[in-house]
């Protein structure tokens, strides 16, 4: 990976970090649909109109916006809503990471090399420290929660096959794939508000709109969404799952240093350990490809001697 993508990939990953902390503030005064249907729609508009559609059937485009967009982040907003802590929630997403290794493999034939086993390892070792200094407070997960937070990262998983199939059997430019596919959440986001959350809820909500709330929607659509998902789907458009998908697992540790900073939470000696420890995994996942071979290359010249 070149260090110009590395660093659009620390980029995309700060963001989603902070992401978590945005959210939070977001859905004070604000139903969880709406927001998330808000979102979508200023990523629609006025993008839509000056990005032309991308060529890719509509069975592709609909299962990206879906699986991505819509059903990950309505089992994520639920899942808060009920009463999954966010810093909580920010940990156990990164399951996605995993899971896409395994849908890569599965799906796509693509191969687990060493360095990516031990990468995982290591950064899943990071994530249970994380998440078990996280879970003294037993109210914040629930068998129920975490079936929801799980089922959220297997649909980030599953669209990050849809969208590495499209990529590569229809190349088109990732901002008219991110534009036009968010027309399938807004307008699923905004059916599930109108029925679930209510019109009165929606008007009440719309007309004491706070500046929290435009910031949120601001940040959620511009820097997570076109910005984020952008990145994160021409970074798979060059590089294997196996060396994408790990990289996400320093969202949480974005997540906690944001709350921490911002909100005032403070890290235990358990998340900065944890964090370390992912930090670790992520070097090898990077750079382990190189380390291994050069090492592998040792050994062939000393055998041939």
């Amino acid at each position: 990976m070149s260090f110009r993508d590395r660093f659009l990939a620390l980029a995309i990953v700060l963001v989603w970090g902070v992401n978590f902390v945005v959210i939070k503030v977001g859905l004070q005064g604000m139903p969880p649909m709406l927001l998330a249907g808000l979102r979508f729609a200023f990523v629609v508009f006025p993008a839509i109109f000056f990005i032309k559609h991308p060529q890719v059937p509509i069975k592709w485009l609909a299962a990206y916006g879906l699986t991505i967009n819509f059903l990950q982040f309505s089992l994520l907003f639920w899942a808060l809503k009920v009463g999954m802590a966010a810093g909580l929630a920010s940990l156990l997403l990164q399951a996605q990471a995993f899971i896409t290794l395994a849908f890569g493999v599965l799906l796509l034939k693509e191969k687990i090399r060493v360095h990516n086993v031990i990468a995982v390892t290591v950064a899943g070792a990071g994530i249970y420290l994380l998440a078990a200094a996280q879970g003294h407070d037993s109210t914040s997960l629930t068998l129920f929660t975490l079936v929801l937070i799980l089922g959220a990262a297997a649909f980030w998983a599953l669209g990050n096959i849809v969208n590495k199939v499209i990529m590569q059997t229809y190349p088109v430019p990732t901002m008219s794939l991110i534009v036009w596919s968010a027309l399938v959440p807004m307008v699923s986001f905004f059916i599930s508000s109108y029925v679930i959350e209510g019109p009165a809820l929606i008007a009440e909500s719309l007309v004491n709109i706070k500046w929290h709330n435009v910031f949120s929607i601001a940040y959620l659509s511009l820097l997570a969404t076109i910005l984020g998902y952008g990145g994160w789907s021409y970074l798979l458009s060059r590089y294997e799952t196996s060396m994408v998908a790990p990289l996400s697992l320093l969202v949480p540790v974005f997540g906690l240093l944001s709350a921490w900073i911002l909100l005032g939470e403070s890290l235990s000696l358990y998340q900065i350990i944890g964090v370390v420890v992912i930090a670790v995994g992520l070097v090898i996942n990077v750079f382990g490809k190189n380390w291994f071979g050069h090492r592998r290359q040792i050994a062939t010249t000393i055998i041939d001697k």
